[in-house]
């Protein structure tokens, strides 16, 4: 199968003028990240000289500087030049699930084309690091798939409605897997649908390096001093967040920013670590590469539903032999936060889910 990459690009200029090069922002990022030009230019290969010409050349559209040099203390960026980083850090932890998803799906469609019998895997899934990692390791394996990001619900429709063989979704373990299951309880079907575990992962609060408003719990969220960024209301992790509001006794009101969404973790660790809040709700590996603190709140349990036809399909086998693989196990174990939970064993719903089998 052919791979397609699709990469957010974004253009600034003058009205009538002459845009920006697209080096000044990535030099720019690589100046934040290595602390001083000289090794922004070494990590770009690039060289000192043109480094100059480039910041000049953004300098002259802005009138600003966009780079401070202290002899002996390295370089720093200014105030503009941290904008133009976090936007280009926000547009890309925004975008990128989405252009991934449609690059697979350009993907499956030039294979569609040029194979005469293309059997894709289809899968539609929540957007997590697991599975992303999951496509990327069918596509190593040259399985021909194709991921769809959608949220926790439609994917579970989805299979319900066979429009993919595999969906992928997230319930929280322990006193909110009830609540969370009935949201999707009119798609589950007990006895065809089969659960394939991958992993835990943890969600958590957000919150600035150092973790300067002090926020500690889902109720200092309340306070009239913190601004917070929340996840789109369809989510699975704002369903998450809105049973823990409710547990408190806060109501959405009561939050500084509620109403102001991001479609990833990613998109809401971007817009803590740019400061233009103070704290988010989603998974610690986000956080992590953002470099934010994170406070553990819940562990829950991202795994994959197919029906049970679908588990002797040729497609599928490999999946579970990716599954089950120590190189995939290994490499999931690394991200912050997630932990392989008998990656690629197939259970019985009410076997994965207790609440289920209460019920």
């Amino acid at each position: 199968m052919h791979e397609v990459t699709i990469k957010p690009e974004w253009i600034i200029r003058r009205p009538g003028g002459v845009a920006l090069p697209r080096r000044v922002v990535d030099l720019l990022v690589k100046v934040h990240e290595h602390g001083s030009l000289a090794s922004a230019c070494k990590a770009s290969g690039m060289s000192y000289r043109h480094a100059w010409d480039l910041l000049h050349e953004g300098e002259l559209l802005f009138g600003e500087t966009l780079v401070l040099m202290e002899r002996g203390k390295g370089s720093s960026l200014t105030l503009l030049g941290e904008k133009l980083v976090w936007a280009d850090r926000r547009i890309v932890a925004r975008l990128s699930p989405m252009l991934d998803s449609l690059a697979s799906e350009l993907g499956a469609e030039i294979e569609k084309v040029l194979s005469a019998a293309p059997a894709l895997l289809r899968i539609h899934a929540s957007h997590g690091f697991s599975v992303q990692m999951l496509h990327n390791f069918l596509g190593a394996a040259h399985v021909p798939n194709e991921l769809k990001y959608r949220n926790s619900l439609e994917a579970v429709v989805s299979l319900h409605n066979g429009d993919c063989d595999v969906a992928g979704f997230h319930v929280p373990l322990g006193e909110f897997e009830a609540p969370v299951l009935e949201h999707y309880g009119d798609w589950l079907t007990l006895g065809t649908q089969k659960i394939i575990n991958i992993v835990t992962r943890r969600q958590g609060l957000m919150v600035a390096p150092g973790n300067p408003k002090e926020i500690y719990q889902i109720r200092d969220l309340a306070r009239p001093d913190v601004h917070f960024i929340n996840r789109q209301a369809d989510s699975g992790t704002r369903l998450l967040f809105d049973l823990l509001l409710r547990r408190e006794g806060i109501e959405p009101a009561q939050i500084k920013g509620y109403e102001q969404c991001e479609y990833t973790h990613a998109a809401v660790a971007a817009f803590v670590a740019s400061g233009m809040a103070d704290a988010g709700y989603g998974v610690e590996t986000p956080a992590r590469q953002f470099k934010l603190d994170f406070i553990p709140s819940q562990t829950e349990r991202y795994c994959l539903m197919c029906n049970e036809k679908a588990l002797a399909t040729p497609a599928v086998q490999k999946m579970l032999e990716i599954l089950r693989s120590e190189e995939y196990r290994t490499a999931v174990n690394q991200l912050p936060g997630y932990q392989t939970h008998e990656s690629g064993t197939v259970i019985e719903l009410d076997e994965a889910f207790k609440s289920l089998a209460a019920g």
